[in-house]
C-alpha cells in the first residue's frame, strides 16, 4: 500500500500545477484580446488621419460631415490582374451616440485592368436610417469605373446622392480599370 502525503507542500504543488494549466489555457485568449485592442487602435488612428486629410484636400466634405448622421472610414488594398480583389477594415461611427462599429470589407470581380492601389474610403450617411442600413445589413455597393494614378482620387462625394456621400483618397499606386466589382461591408465580430 502506498503512503499518501498530506503535508502542505504537496497541496501547494498541486495548486501550482492547476494554476499553470489554467494560465496556459487562457494565454491564447489574453493574446487575442491584446491583438484586438491593437487592431482597433490602428483603425481608429487611420480614421482620424483620413478625416483630417479629407477635410484638408476636399474642404466641401466638412460641411457634409457636419450634417451627416453617421460615417464610415476604411483602409483598402486592391489588386487587379484580369480578376480584381481587395479587402480592408474600418470603423463606422454613429454621430449622435458616438457608438463605434468595427467592420470588414471585401471586393472582387472581373476587369479590364492591371495594377494595384492602396486607398481610404469615407462614407457619409445623411440619415440615421441610411447609416443603420449600412451597419445592420452587410451593405453591398460599388462605386467604380475609375482611372486613378498616384494620389489623384475620385471625388464622387461632392454632395449626398441617395443619402450617401463617398470619397476615395488614394495613398499610392496605379490602377487603370473599367470593372464590374462587387463590394461588401460587414461587422468585424472579433473587434466589436
Amino acid at each position: 500500500m502506498k503512503e499518501v502525503r498530506t503535508d502542505g507542500n504537496w497541496h501547494l504543488a498541486r495548486w501550482a500545477s492547476w494554476l499553470t494549466f489554467a494560465a496556459l489555457c487562457c494565454a491564447p485568449l489574453i493574446a487575442s484580446a491584446d491583438r484586438s485592442d491593437r487592431k482597433r487602435a490602428e483603425i481608429d488612428l487611420n480614421e482620424r488621419l483620413t478625416l483630417e486629410r479629407l477635410f484638408e484636400e476636399k474642404p466641401a466634405a466638412k460641411s457634409l460631415f457636419d450634417n451627416a448622421a453617421g460615417y464610415a472610414v476604411f483602409n483598402v488594398v486592391k489588386v487587379s490582374l484580369v480578376v480584381t480583389g481587395g479587402g480592408g477594415q474600418g470603423v463606422a461611427v454613429d454621430r449622435s451616440s458616438g457608438e463605434r462599429t468595427y467592420m470588414n470589407m471585401g471586393t472582387g470581380g472581373l476587369n479590364l485592368g492591371l495594377g494595384g492601389k492602396s486607398y481610404n474610403i469615407v462614407f457619409l450617411f445623411q440619415t440615421a436610417d441610411k447609416y443603420a442600413s449600412f451597419i445592420d445589413n452587410a451593405w453591398k455597393g460599388g462605386v467604380s469605373a475609375d482611372a486613378t494614378a498616384g494620389r489623384a482620387g475620385g471625388d464622387v462625394g461632392a454632395d449626398f446622392h441617395n443619402g450617401v456621400a463617398y470619397y476615395q483618397l488614394t495613398d499610392a499606386g496605379l490602377i487603370l480599370q473599367a470593372d464590374i466589382t462587387g463590394t461588401k461591408y460587414w461587422r468585424a465580430n472579433k473587434l466589436n
